[in-house]
Parts: C-alpha cells; sequence; structure tokens
C-alpha cells in the first residue's frame, strides 16, 4: 500500500522499533524509552578545503538528570571560524525602560529599541508596551521603576516662604506706623486737605492687604482656599475705592470754587464713604456669587512638576477669579485716569499726581500679573500672587504717604495754615486770570 498523508506516515512509524549498527534498540515511539546514546557533531570546514565531523558532546538518556545532556562548548566552531553563538533574531535584545517598535517591512524578530514615554515604565527585557506609573508616583531616570512623589507646598518654613512672611508682616507694621503718624498729626493741614476719613480707611485697609498674603502660604485646607481669594478681592477694593474717592474729591474740591457751581452739594464727607461703600460692595456681592456657586478648594496637583506632589487651591471657577480681578482693575484705571487729568489742579496739598504714580505702579504690577499668572505652575502661581500683592501695595503706600509723611516728620515749616493760605491765594489767582481772559474773548467778539 502507497502512504502519501503525513498523517498516515506517522501512524506507520509510530510503533517502528530497530538495532542500529553499534546494536543499540532503538524506538521512534516518543513515549517508549530508547537505550540508545547519542553523539553530537560539529561540521568543521578547514580552509584547505577539506571537512570533517567532530564530537563536541553527547546524550545519554539512562545518565542521572543534568548529566544526561553534555555539550563541549570551548570546542564548538560556528559558521566560518567564529566562536560566538549566532543570534537567532535580527535585533539585540531591548533592556528595562525601553520598549519594542516594530521596523515596517521586516520580519517580527527585527525591531528598534525605543525610550518609554514620559511617566511610563517598562521593567523586564524586550517589553512590547510600557505601563504607566500611578498618579502618586513618577518614573526613575532609567524608567524601569517607579518612585513615590514628594508632597510639597510653600511652607513658612522654607527660605523663600519665611521671606514673603517676613516681607508681608513688616510692610503691614510699616503702614500701622504711617497710620499713628497720621493719627498724632491729624490736626494738622496735610492730613486734614487729604480727607482723613479716607486716609485711614486706606491705610487700614493696607495693613489688611499685606497680611492677606499670609492666607497663602502654608498648608491648603478648604478654609484658607475659601477666605484667601475673597479676602485679597475685598480688602483691595476698599483700598483702590478710597483712592477712587479721593480722587473725585479732589476733582470736585477745585469745581466748586468757582463762583455759582452746584458741584458744592458733593463736597460732603458722605459722598466719599457712600463712593467706597458701593464700590466695596459690588465686590462683595461677585464673591458672593463665587462662593455659592463653584468656590475654591483644595487639590493635589500631580502633574505640574515631576516628582512632586504640589497641594494648591483650585480657584474653582476661573471666569469668577478673572471677574474679580477684572472689577478691581476697572477702580484702578477710573482712579489712575481721574488722578492723571486733575493732577495739575492748584488744590491744596493736591494729592493727584501721587495717586497717578501709584495707581501708574498698581496696574503694571497687575498687568504683569496676569501673563505670569497663566504660564507658571505649581508652587511658583503662590509665589507670583503674592509678590504682586506685596508689591501693588506697597506701591500704594510709597507714592501716597510716604511724601506726606516726609513733610510731616522732616518738614514741619511746609505743614503750616500759611503755606494753605499761599496755595489757595494762588488758585485765586489763576481763576481770576482766566476769568479775565473769557470776559476779554467775549469783548473781543463783541467788537467784532
Amino acid at each position: 500500500m502507497m502512504i502519501s498523508l503525513p498523517f498516515q506516515l506517522h501512524s506507520s512509524l509510530k510503533n517502528t522499533q530497530f538495532k542500529n549498527s553499534a546494536g543499540d534498540q532503538v524506538f521512534v515511539d516518543e513515549n517508549r524509552r530508547s537505550e540508545a546514546q547519542y553523539a553530537i557533531m560539529n561540521y568543521l570546514v578547514f580552509p584547505n578545503d577539506t571537512d570533517a565531523l567532530v564530537k563536541v558532546g553527547q546524550f545519554v538518556p539512562k545518565a542521572p538528570l543534568g548529566q544526561d545532556f553534555t555539550v563541549y562548548e570551548d570546542v564548538i566552531v560556528w559558521g566560518f571560524g567564529d566562536s560566538e553563538v549566532p543570534s537567532g533574531v535580527c535585533s539585540d535584545s531591548c533592556h528595562a525602560g525601553f520598549r519594542k517598535t516594530p521596523l515596517e517591512g521586516k520580519a517580527v524578530c527585527c525591531f528598534d529599541c525605543s525610550p518609554c514615554p514620559e511617566g511610563e515604565i517598562s521593567r523586564q527585557m524586550d517589553a512590547d508596551q510600557c505601563m504607566k506609573c500611578p498618579d502618586d508616583e513618577y518614573p526613575n531616570k532609567r524608567r524601569d521603576r517607579c518612585l513615590p512623589k514628594l508632597v510639597t507646598f510653600l511652607d513658612m518654613k522654607e527660605p523663600l516662604g519665611m521671606t514673603l512672611a517676613f516681607l508681608a508682616v513688616s510692610f503691614s507694621l510699616l503702614t500701622a506706623l504711617v497710620l499713628w503718624v497720621f493719627v498724632k498729626f491729624q490736626d494738622s493741614p496735610i492730613v486734614k486737605a487729604n480727607n482723613r476719613t479716607l486716609s485711614y480707611t486706606l491705610l487700614i485697609s493696607l495693613t489688611f492687604c499685606f497680611l492677606c498674603s499670609l492666607l497663602f502660604i502654608g498648608h491648603p485646607t478648604t478654609a484658607t482656599c475659601l477666605l484667601r481669594q475673597t479676602i485679597f478681592a475685598v480688602v483691595f477694593t476698599v483700598a483702590v475705592s478710597s483712592i477712587l474717592a479721593k480722587t473725585i474729591i479732589v476733582v470736585l474740591a477745585f469745581r466748586a470754587v468757582r463762583p455759582g457751581s452746584r458741584i458744592r452739594m458733593f463736597i460732603h464727607p458722605r459722598v466719599s464713604n457712600y463712593v467706597v461703600l458701593i464700590c466695596s460692595g459690588m465686590q462683595v456681592i461677585f464673591c458672593g456669587i463665587w462662593l455659592g456657586t463653584s468656590p475654591p478648594f483644595p487639590e493635589a496637583d500631580t502633574q505640574s512638576e515631576i516628582g512632586h506632589i504640589i497641594l494648591r487651591c483650585n480657584e474653582g471657577s476661573a471666569f469668577a477669579f478673572y471677574c474679580v480681578l477684572g472689577y478691581m482693575g476697572f477702580l484702578a484705571l477710573g482712579s489712575f485716569t481721574i488722578a492723571f487729568l486733575a493732577r495739575n489742579l492748584p488744590d491744596t496739598f493736591n494729592e493727584a499726581k501721587f495717586i497717578t504714580f501709584s495707581m501708574l505702579v498698581f496696574c503694571s504690577v497687575w498687568a504683569t500679573f496676569l501673563p505670569t499668572y497663566q504660564s507658571t505652575k505649581g508652587k511658583a502661581i503662590v509665589i507670583v500672587e503674592i509678590f504682586s500683592i506685596l508689591a501693588s501695595s506697597a506701591g500704594l503706600l510709597g507714592c501716597i504717604f510716604i511724601p506726606k509723611c516726609y513733610v510731616i516728620l522732616l518738614k514741619p515749616d511746609r505743614n503750616t495754615q500759611k503755606q494753605t493760605k499761599n496755595q489757595r491765594d494762588s488758585r485765586r489767582k489763576i481763576f481770576s486770570r482766566a476769568k479775565r481772559n473769557t470776559s476779554s474773548c467775549g469783548i473781543n467778539r463783541l467788537e467784532a
């Protein structure tokens, strides 16, 4: 019978047994033990074009386990005189921290070794894919294992946090000292001429502006996250509203001295108080809506810095946060515009110039803050905001009150009623000169 199919051939050989030339019994059936011993031969080709079979090992089925298979590796010759074992693949193995990348158009055994992407690792050789580290861990430099992240925040104990806290307390004490000077010399002309109530309100609000930056330092909690932005927004709005009221009073006082002016009815302490209350009340309403809809909350930022978990406050609603800043900026721009237009008015102890410079510093700081706040990450965001609070508050204190303290303490001869009277007389001369010019223009028109 002729056998043509493989399984038919296999069934024919399955039970075949025979004796070889050495007299050993050989069984083809894999389920039966063979009594034969095998020699492992290495085929060699010599330079003189001769060849030979050299025994390089043997297989003895009856030998104890571990001694049944013997190979003499130092005798084996691979290829054309090469003693190294040839590789079964066309690419080297990929170490831990790398993954295999197949090469297009080549066999499966051909690949490149690519480093694991950012945030991923591979622990084994020839890994097909890398695995991501948990959120609280990050890869080491070799990207073969994950390490625990370090929890961090702007701590009061670290040098930068300590420095910012020291500056905040120092500026608040300096503001309190200026307030004490204004209270002690409250009956002096320079203090009375610039609305004592508004000056006191502005100095108290500036003191809290400096101190509110302390809420940004330390471990963020639910309470501090709710308070830091709202208190900052309200006290800064009170300060800017006080400056706006001061500027309006300066302009109204100048307009009111004109004969027959109806603006005198607005020269009243209550007007400035209403300006501060209304402007600050609007900010309180904005903050209340913010806290009622999407309030700030503490969160752990695991993405900003490699190897660190940044504890910070999420603003909740970014739109509400920028609305609060925008309203404060609107008041500051209004104060700057009015003060700039009134900077040359011949009013007694006119502080419009000082307000102009202070608002210029204030607006410059916060105009710089916005792009910097957007481009920074992690702990640097808090540092940028604290610096902006301290710089803008110091600008208001330095530009508005330091020149007055200089006159009060070091130039008392300029802080007298005589000086006030001379300035008032010069102002009357300017008005009378303007009035005569106006009358002469009218006469010239009639003559024409």
